[in-house]
């Protein structure tokens, strides 16, 4: 992903979630996903499906059981 999706992604994800502090950053040495963040937290990855020339994105959060105790 270039720099112009990663952008228009981002953008998407803070209107979706209404939180400015959503970051997709590009990962190093991988071009079909990006990592995404609230803040300095790392949440999941986010990954490029280009087949047949239509371009889809799925994003992947995992959340263990100790991100739940209160």
């Amino acid at each position: 992903m270039d720099k112009n999706e990663l952008a228009k992604v981002e953008r998407f994800l803070r209107r979706t979630f209404a939180n400015a502090s959503i970051r997709v950053v590009a990962r190093p040495r991988k071009t079909d996903s990006a990592e995404v963040y609230i803040g300095e937290e790392f949440i999941g990855v986010l990954f490029l499906d280009d087949e047949d020339g239509d371009k889809s994105y799925s994003f992947q959060m995992a959340i263990l059981d100790s991100d739940l105790e209160d």
